[in-house]
């Protein structure tokens, strides 16, 4: 495959550029290695700009961009502004700060605490009672997230409501969502997960269940096409910390919401929980030998 062909197909034009800087054609090697050391005053440059800043020609400018696969000048421009703005945090040099083991447990926690804290803040019980109550009467539950975060979050609702005698499955495979989503009916209920509420795979699943009669639950953002789909949606808008290298508080949070339900859906099937957990317990005293008190599963 060439380089104009693997390029054709992505929207990482920095990447690219990086990969192939060198091997473009002469005057065309010239443009890419302005654009390069120029990204930002690229994406407000017109071609003219840029032809006269390189010494050459603009169709050897717009020649240029196509060999990247894009349409021409103004293509170029609007993927390389998308590309930019989400890179650009990627791309400066983070300070090191003090990266001893304690003060990364300070940051870490820290932010985890504070997010805790929006969250607790955000959340409204009614809705929060809603919810529980749709999982408790629900005949199944299925969970569906997208991507890293959603997804862990997605799989750990299952494990966690299936120990409460309510049948569940998870799935973070788009394809797998809608297949799921369309034998639902009455009496079931699709969970959807999302930090942003814009995965169109969630909003399609979730208005596939919806036309055969299912319930939809949303922990989600605010305001986002997912919380306005939903029967319920449990909604917050939380800050996700600039520095990098820390993990998404968010889904710490998310998981924290989802141990809340599960907690409130228990105590509204007190003999069913009770008794799915102690033969749960029962069947792993075989493995550990121990009965005292301890995580169940492990």
């Amino acid at each position: 495959m060439t380089g104009k062909q693997a390029m054709t197909f992505t929207i990482d034009l920095i990447s690219q550029l990086r990969q192939l800087d060198g091997s473009f054609h002469s005057r065309e090697q010239l443009v890419a290695s302005y654009v390069l050391d120029n990204l930002e005053q690229v994406t407000q440059a017109t071609v003219s700009d840029i032809a006269a800043a390189v010494g050459v020609s603009e169709p050897t400018v717009i020649r240029f961009c196509r060999t990247l696969g894009c349409s021409g000048f103004r293509d170029f421009k609007i993927k390389l502004a998308q590309n930019l703005a989400v890179s650009v945090q990627y791309m400066t040099r983070v300070s090191d700060g003090d990266v001893s083991p304690g003060a990364l447990v300070d940051q870490v926690l820290g932010v985890l605490v504070q997010v805790a804290s929006d969250a607790r803040s955000q959340l409204d019980p009614a809705r929060l009672e809603a919810a529980m109550e749709c999982l408790a009467q629900a005949r199944q539950v299925v969970f569906f997230g997208v991507g890293g975060g959603s997804s862990t979050v997605a799989n750990d609702a299952s494990n966690r409501f299936f120990r409460l005698g309510i049948p569940t499955a998870s799935h973070c495979d788009g394809y797998l969502q809608r297949m799921q989503a369309s034998t639902l009916g009455k009496g079931d209920v699709v969970f959807a997960i999302s930090a942003t509420g814009k995965p169109q795979e969630l909003l399609d699943s979730v208005g596939i269940a919806q036309q055969y009669g299912a319930r939809t639950i949303c922990l989600t953002k605010r305001n986002s096409p997912l919380a306005e789909a939903c029967d319920i949606a449990i909604v917050l808008d939380l800050p996700e910390d600039p520095d990098i290298y820390k993990p998404t508080a968010s889904r710490l949070v998310f998981l924290a919401i989802i141990d809340v339900l599960a907690a409130g859906v228990a105590r509204k099937l007190p003999e069913q929980a009770k008794e799915k957990l102690r033969r749960i317990r029962s069947s792993l005293v075989a493995l550990h030998k121990s009965t005292d008190p301890q995580p169940i599963g492990d």
